[in-house]
């Protein structure tokens, strides 16, 4: 599209000589004034001139597991415009059932020459993979930086956000509003983000109410709507009032098992959740959850890919976030035991 100097001039306020001198890329224009007459370009659908094209400076892998559950997007959008602001072009890699696989993706990137990785709980943190597929990328050398996904044998940069706090916080939540009969729900036990959860859920049900173990109440099942209904029906047959749920679509899924049983929440049941997803304070009730700072974690995360990219060599080590509680209408004071509907 050839773009007309009077439209570009009116979007940027400025008048068509300088716009002349912008698109020319000639002196006497200050950087804000050049600035917005390139955005003004954006603005209108218009090409650049190929000399004030910004030049990119390399390919930057991203491997997600999905996009269904929307902590992943959430994720994406922040580290690809984060990685823009540094000059690089992310390549988004989403892995699917039965579809391409993260080895898959690596090698297809390794066949682009990327200059670094983003891995956002990717197989490294699952305990039972073998993690010797980032070492090799290491020893290339690759830089790499994995978001959710610790694993000692790893000498890599790590962004985590403290699942054993979140477990504990969640329980103290509820023991606050007065519930003892408190339920955890996770995914598959080999997931370093479930055995903290469990960690934080263990030591607060000890420390606040004396549940020693307190396993009686965990159930495992696979993370998803569907794992947590399931997970919350063995629960709730048990009679608790209290679901800690490692997921926010895994506490959708606890909320519609209770309803299935005539439970209200959080009249009968409280449901806490984990990653505060986009547009999960919507939810009926709006859910009650502890909130990933996606946000920072994301943008360290490139600051640490960046500074391993440019030879700074970022601490090989893990940089944990604190989660947020956020209080929404998913928990509610303990109800007696004779107030319980009858299953």
């Amino acid at each position: 599209m050839r773009a007309r100097m009077s439209d570009i001039a009116r979007q940027a306020q400025v008048s068509e000589a300088t716009v002349s001198r912008v698109i020319n890329d000639r002196p006497g224009v200050s950087p804000e004034t050049r600035q917005a007459v390139l955005t003004a370009l954006d603005v209108l659908g218009y090409e650049r001139p190929e000399r004030l094209r910004k030049r990119s400076a390399g390919l930057v892998g991203l491997v997600v597991p999905e996009l269904d559950n929307p902590i992943f997007p959430a994720f994406a959008q922040v580290i690809e415009s984060t990685l823009a602001q540094h000059g690089f072009t992310p390549v988004l890699c989403t892995q699917s059932p039965g579809g391409v696989t993260e080895d898959e993706y690596v090698e297809m990137m390794l066949d682009r020459q990327v200059s670094g990785i983003v891995f956002v709980s990717s197989l490294s943190a699952d305990t039972a993979a073998d993690p010797s597929r980032y070492r090799r990328l290491i020893e290339r050398p690759l830089p790499i930086v994995l978001v959710n996904g610790y694993a000692e044998a790893i000498e890599a940069p790590f962004v985590s956000c403290d699942d054993r706090l979140a477990g504990d916080m969640a329980v103290s939540h509820l023991v606050a509003l007065g519930h003892r009969r408190i339920g955890m729900i996770s995914g598959p036990n080999r997931f370093i983000s479930t055995q903290r959860k469990l960690a934080g859920y263990r030591a607060a049900m000890e420390r606040e109410i004396g549940a020693v173990g307190a396993d009686d109440f965990v159930a495992l099942t696979l993370f998803g709507v569907e794992g947590g209904e399931v997970a919350a029906d063995r629960l709730l047959e048990q009679g608790v009032t209290g679901i800690v749920c490692a997921s926010d679509l895994m506490a959708l899924g606890a909320i519609r098992a209770a309803r299935r049983r005539g439970l209200s929440v959080p009249r009968d049941v409280s449901v806490i959740g984990f990653d505060d997803s986009p547009l999960i304070a919507f939810t009926d009730p709006p859910l009650t959850t502890l909130r990933q700072p996606v946000s920072s974690m994301a943008v360290a995360a490139v600051r640490c890919l960046v500074d391993e990219i440019n030879g700074h060599g970022a601490t090989h080590s893990e940089y944990v976030f604190r989660p947020e509680l956020v209080v929404r209408e998913s928990t509610a004071v303990a109800p007696s035991r004779r107030s319980l509907p009858v299953a």
